[in-house]
């Protein structure tokens, strides 16, 4: 039960990022809503950076639905582990931009302590 549970949780987080990637892809100023304060969405070499990101969250939320499709409970939640790093180093990013702690800490801090706890479910079972 409890890695079943703990699959669902990462497949949830999987398609959530792959969902907020794409959306950035189709829209860059859809970042701006992320915690970096003055975001220059109309700037386009900022546009191309915001699309670099955006395949970068594609591509992680895609590994972990791959781990989560062929893997062992304790390959993903290796995986998840290592993924952890994304959200905190987001954090990071928006704490040095003086970006909102609410956002740093709300947003990004806290998906990476969820998906800490994924992985400890997933070593547990």
């Amino acid at each position: 039960m409890l890695i079943t549970v703990a699959n669902v949780l990462a497949g949830l987080i999987g398609v959530a990022v792959i969902l907020m990637g794409a959306n950035a892809l189709r829209a860059p100023q859809a970042a701006a809503g992320f915690g970096i304060p003055d975001t220059p969405t109309a700037d386009r070499t900022f546009q191309a950076w915001l699309a670099v990101k955006a395949v970068r969250d594609i591509a992680a939320g895609l590994l972990i639905l791959v781990l989560l499709a062929g893997g062992t409970p304790h390959l993903l939640g290796s995986g998840m582990l290592a993924a952890a790093v994304i959200p905190v180093g987001d954090a990071l990013i928006v704490l040095r931009s003086d970006g909102p702690k609410a956002t740093a800490y709300g947003v990004h801090a806290a998906t990476a302590l969820v998906m800490l706890v994924i992985s400890a479910l997933l070593f547990a079972g």
